[in-house]
């Protein structure tokens, strides 16, 4: 029998085959994120066999192009599959090859395989290079990696987990966690670079240590980040399916008090930071978690800013240039989610039309608060933030939060994702998502409904009140935490407005979302935005 050729003696060939394969292999990737723009061609770039003892895998370097002009450059990790397994639920071959020695090969998801998971754990693990044509895949530790994993008998079983939308992620062992990126670009992406600051230098407690991470690095230098892996933390989920599930006590338990006029005091107000005793029982052990959420995100940007000398992290001021390019930032991210919101209107429900047209009225309105508060002077430092802040970045320990995602909004380029911002940015995510929990179940959009308050406008006055209790101790314990930081403004009306600065630049953003991919969540950020305007 002939031998199989080596993956170098076929690069010709899988050059042909699988580049005309990807396109229709990539649509149906979770993590493409190009699902929304059509496909010129996939071309690869760069092939980098992985070789090991028990698995031979490669990994395909691919620039997509679009029929718009644009492109992206994807990672796709593949193994040739034996035969014997290519039947199975599992093993289903996404590629097939014909080469000029008469071989028929196939081509599995390697993410979808322990070997060949295992592969790229000791890439990390024992600083290995992997060679290609145009470039070279190399594993780095950080200096904390060896307090973060000892040598222990047998390997570290993978397993994938399904849930990730423009990343592949892998546990091992429930003692590492590898995050694979999909779409990489040159620069070091956030997460590596935030990861490495806070495990080794700021030593902040309450994130997923990193241990080490790889690159990939073209033979002409320019450096791209493709992994990164960490300690894994055990835990209950995310703060927004804990969230979720305090959500629906609290809304079982005021169903069960009758009307809002029975329930609440009739001097409520919806600003003040703690509920009415009628309320307190349901909701009193949610706000001490919040607050201890806020005194975590204080203190990771305490943490953030502590930098002094090095350019990546020492905090710098607010500019002229710097407002004036965010409030250009703004004025189109404002017109353009405007002009959808125009386009798609007449096909939201006709509840909704009536809050649309109010909204649609108040544009420039918006706009100018952008204006008036970015034309004048802003005394605060910008540092480092998470840049992607919300109940979903964050792991419940049981007791603790750990928060998690460095990498800013996957969507935005890599160099807009390192630029330093106010810290109030983040804490604007985080009450937009506090926000969306409290609406979400009301909907069905979380994928339950409180349907014991058998009164719609009852339902929403709770959520709104529940959002005023949880964001006004958020506030309170973050500013509390934070004392008189520099990436602050001392001023309190200074403080006010760049935090409803960051809260309607969310909300707009969420806006645009929404109408492009969930439609039934548009009412939340028409909310949001009536919100901060009335404020």
């Amino acid at each position: 029998m002939q031998p199989r050729p080596s993956f170098k003696e076929i690069v010709p060939e899988l050059r042909e085959f699988l580049a005309a394969q990807l396109p229709a292999f990539l649509t149906k990737q979770r993590w493409f994120g190009g699902k929304a723009r059509r496909i010129q061609s996939a071309e690869i770039v760069d092939i980098i066999p992985l070789r090991g003892e028990s698995r031979d895998a490669l990994v395909l370097i691919v620039t997509v192009s679009y029929i718009d002009g644009a492109n992206d450059l994807y990672v796709v990790p593949l193994y040739r599959t034996e035969a014997a397994a290519a039947g199975s639920e599992n093993n289903q071959p996404a590629f097939e090859v014909s080469t000029r020695h008469g071989s028929h090969l196939q081509f599995s998801d390697a993410m979808k395989d322990e070997k060949a998971l295992s592969l790229l754990l000791n890439a990390t693990l024992e600083k290995r290079v992997f060679t290609g044509e145009q470039g070279e895949l190399r594993g780095f530790q950080t200096t904390a990696f060896p307090n973060l994993y000892a040598s222990s008998p047998g390997a570290l079983q993978p397993k994938l987990l399904t849930g990730e939308q423009s990343n592949s992620s892998v546990i091992y062992g429930e003692r590492l966690i590898l995050k694979f990126f999909r779409r990489i670009e040159e620069g070091v992406n956030p997460e590596l670079e935030i990861g490495t600051f806070l495990t080794e230098k700021a030593h902040y407690p309450h994130i997923a240590p990193l241990a080490g991470w790889l690159e990939y690095r073209t033979h002409d230098g320019k450096a791209m980040t493709q992994a990164i892996l960490q300690t894994f933390v055990p835990n209950e989920g995310d703060a927004w399916r804990y969230t979720l599930k305090s959500l629906a006590g609290f809304y079982e338990a005021v169903a069960k008090r009758g009307t809002i006029g029975s329930s609440l005091p009739a001097n409520f107000s919806p600003q003040a930071f703690d509920p009415p005793q009628c309320a307190r029982e349901s909701v009193d052990s949610y706000l001490g978690m919040a607050g201890l959420l806020a005194r975590r995100t204080a203190e990771l940007h305490l943490a953030l800013a502590s930098e002094s000398s090095g350019p990546a992290f020492v905090p710098e001021p607010f500019t002229q240039e710097f407002q004036r390019t965010l409030e250009n930032s703004l004025a189109e991210l404002t017109s353009k989610t405007f002009t959808l919101l125009r386009q798609k209107i007449s096909h939201l429900p006709g509840e909704l039309c009536e809050k649309a047209n109010e909204l649609l009225a108040r544009q420039g309105e918006i706009e100018h608060i952008f204006h008036s508060i970015l034309s004048a002077p802003i005394e605060a430092l910008r540092t480092r933030v998470h840049g992607d802040y919300h109940l979903g970045q964050v792991l419940y320990t049981g007791s603790e939060f750990v928060i998690i995602d460095f990498e800013g909004e996957p969507a935005r380029p890599l160099a807009a994702r390192r630029v330093k911002q106010s810290p109030l940015q983040d804490v604007a995510g985080m009450l937009r998502s506090f926000h969306y929990a409290a609406f979400a179940p009301l909907s069905g959009a979380a994928g339950q409904k409180a349907t014991s308050i058998g009164n719609v406008a009852q339902a929403n006055v709770w959520a709104e009140r529940w959002y005023s209790w949880v964001s006004g101790r958020f506030l309170r314990e973050y500013f509390d935490t934070s004392g008189d930081a520099s990436y602050l403004p001392q001023n309190q009306t200074n403080k006010k407005n760049l935090l409803q600065l960051y809260l309607l630049e969310k909300s707009v953003y969420e806006l645009g979302y929404e109408l492009n991919n969930r439609p039934t969540w548009v009412r939340i950020p028409l909310e949001g935005i009536s919100q901060v305007l009335a404020t």
